[in-house]
């Protein structure tokens, strides 16, 4: 079942599916996080989800991407122009100055109980 539909059968929850680059809201969550979606993401466009991601959320930000300390292109399925990594979560400390670091972590592709693909997340908070 395509994750849309099985959120949208959720009790309590509210599931939009939309590209983040045509999302518009005016609600704020206290928890905002992208998995595998800014790798995606022309580098051109970063400032403006970035923006959006920071002004959606009230209190948390948690970002889980490929990781690379200096911006690099990486063939995408035969695909150039598809896949990006970098330190979206430095981008996004330097961006905005009241966003604090609080703890960040790796995913491993050999974990024995939660095998993922290999990705760094970072967890960021507004200071109050």
């Amino acid at each position: 079942m395509p994750a849309f539909r099985y959120f949208k059968e959720l009790d309590g929850v509210e599931a939009i599916n939309s590209s983040i680059l045509e999302f518009e809201s005016e609600n704020k969550w206290d928890f905002v996080f992208t998995s595998g979606v800014l790798i995606h993401i022309c580098p051109d466009e970063l400032n403006e989800v970035y923006r959006k991601l920071y002004n959606l959320s009230r209190k948390y930000i948690w970002i889980c991407e490929y990781y690379n300390p200096t911006p690099v292109e990486v063939e995408y399925r035969g695909n150039e122009g598809k896949l990006f990594k970098r330190d979206f979560a430095g981008e996004m400390l330097d961006l905005y100055k009241d966003l604090s670091l609080q703890s960040y972590g790796f995913n491993y592709h050999r974990d024995n109980n939660f095998p993922t693909d290999d990705a760094t997340w970072f967890l960021l908070k507004k200071l109050d």
